[in-house]
């Protein structure tokens, strides 16, 4: 069978949370501002189940107070350049997939950070599907709207305070300020047609690059570590293709067959390797194997010898990887330590984020 991997960028591949740390560059105090944020818009999805919401829905609430802040596109453009951060050994690993199979990307992302780093890892940019930010300069932000903007970004800054004291998230504000406020004025127009490709919207570009392939759903390999990983993976392993959570959260651990944590992607390549060439059960007997004895696992399984060298080599004198088989017994001390490791190599704020 032909295979095919595609992978989240943030997480799995980079260290980023590109529109975090935009905010957090151009708006004052944007990173409790977007981390509020990002804890409603994890509220919508998880709690009340928004209708017709899509998860990462962040990067689309967010964008009018981008304006307000003056934030242009050549300012997104030259910071998503300026501040790409991978994790160890991401390049190797995307080169491997590329090489072997039909390889793509599938970001939450605006698509000015997910070119960015295309270029910087020299994938193909066309393999990638992101969240459209095209007309940020194209509009005229009014005075009042400018003023009212930063008033109402002034009062979530006050929630996210009041939320990191007592711990209660201030659902009624954020909910007229998003829904009730913005939704009548001019600015929203900027914004409402903006489709965030987060939890069904990656399930939806998973259809299409199978159907542009014409490759069979058990195909999937699909690697992703958060909330608007969910759908993917969920779909990967409901037809015969293999998920993997990458350092992942709660949500994304449940739904994935294999977890990894590591600060390494050398351990995502060796399941690639398996995937180009073998069936799902041989890549979860692996993880299997692996997990109860790595060196038995690597002599018992045909993985590429450089790939074991480069792994010993690397983890010699370091703390050994997770590879494991996602069940009931294990699953609670999985999601335990893929969040302590999700926040040692990403730091605490992004490590945080939904």
């Amino acid at each position: 069978m032909k295979r095919l991997f595609v992978t989240d960028c943030e997480g799995p591949l980079s260290l980023n949370d590109n529109a975090y740390e935009i905010a957090k560059e151009f708006i004052p105090e944007g990173d409790e501002f977007f981390r509020i944020i990002s804890l409603f818009d994890d509220y919508l999805v998880d709690i009340i189940k928004k209708k017709n919401y899509n998860s990462g829905s962040t990067l689309k609430l967010i964008v009018p107070f981008f304006k307000a802040f003056n934030v242009t596109n050549e300012n997104i453009v030259n910071f998503s350049k300026n501040n790409i951060f991978l994790v160890d050994n991401a390049p190797n690993t995307l080169n491997l997939a590329k090489n072997t199979m039909d390889s793509y990307i599938v970001s939450t992302s605006y698509g000015q950070y997910i070119e960015a780093i295309s270029d910087y890892l020299d994938f193909p940019f066309e393999n990638t599907y992101y969240t459209h930010l095209d007309n940020l300069d194209n509009y005229e932000l009014s005075v009042d709207e400018k003023e009212k903007l930063i008033e109402f970004k002034d009062i979530i800054v006050d929630i996210a305070k009041k939320e990191s004291e007592s711990g209660v998230l201030s659902i009624d504000s954020l909910n007229k300020i998003f829904f009730e406020e913005i939704p009548k004025m001019n600015v929203y127009s900027l914004i409402k047609d903006i489709k965030c490709v987060g939890g069904i919207g990656k399930q939806l570009a998973l259809e299409d690059i199978l159907s542009k392939l014409n490759v069979d759903e058990a195909s999937i390999m699909y690697v992703g570590d958060s909330h608007t990983d969910v759908e993917p993976l969920r779909f990967a392993k409901e037809n015969g293709g293999i998920a993997v959570s990458f350092n992942g959260n709660e949500v994304a651990i449940r739904e994935s067959d294999i977890a990894i944590i590591s600060d390494n992607t050398i351990v995502t390549s060796l399941l690639i390797d398996l995937h180009s060439k073998f069936n799902k059960d041989y890549v979860l007997e692996f993880a299997k194997s692996f997990n109860m004895d790595i060196k038995r696992a690597f002599e018992s399984f045909r993985i590429n010898f450089t790939l074991i060298e480069e792994f010993n080599e690397l983890f010699k004198n370091n703390d050994l990887p997770v590879i494991e088989l996602v069940n009931e017994e294990n699953i609670d001390e999985l999601i335990s330590e893929s969040i302590k490791m999700r926040k040692k190599i990403r730091g605490k704020s992004i490590g945080s984020l939904g």
